[in-house]
């Protein structure tokens, strides 16, 4: 499994792209899809403090990465990327159209980012000891 996504990049960029281009659509287009509404933003899971929704893509797209990006070499470029890119897309919600900035939405964001760093930090540091 851990071969199919190292060895098939094209999987985490597709995904990547996908993220962007609904972070980035004037509206919600999950909404359009599923309730004919640009305006209704699809729940999975009720937020709390932070928004769910977040907190499940973010994590999903970094555990894609980490998946993709096995050498060590290129984890600090993408833990940097995960990072930057979960803050610049909420950030962009300030200027699209029927969009809007939301802390919780980047807590979530940058906490399903940070919650993968954690675990696979966990997961190298087992590998290293049991080596």
């Amino acid at each position: 499994m851990i071969k199919l996504f190292s060895n098939h990049k094209i999987i985490f960029y597709s995904i990547n792209f996908g993220l962007i281009f609904l972070y980035l659509f004037p509206g919600s287009l999950l909404g359009q899809v599923f309730y004919g509404s640009k305006k209704i933003q699809p729940q999975i899971t009720p937020d709390f403090i932070i928004s769910s929704n977040h907190l499940i893509a973010f994590a999903f797209f970094s555990i894609i990465g980490f998946l993709s990006f096995r050498k060590k070499k290129e984890a600090k470029p993408l833990i940097f990327y995960l990072i930057l890119l979960s803050i610049i897309l909420e950030i962009f919600h300030l200027i699209i159209p029927e969009r809007s900035f939301q802390w919780a939405d980047l807590l979530g964001n940058l906490l399903g980012v940070i919650i993968v760093i954690f675990i696979n930090s966990l997961i190298n540091l087992y590998e290293i000891s049991k080596k």
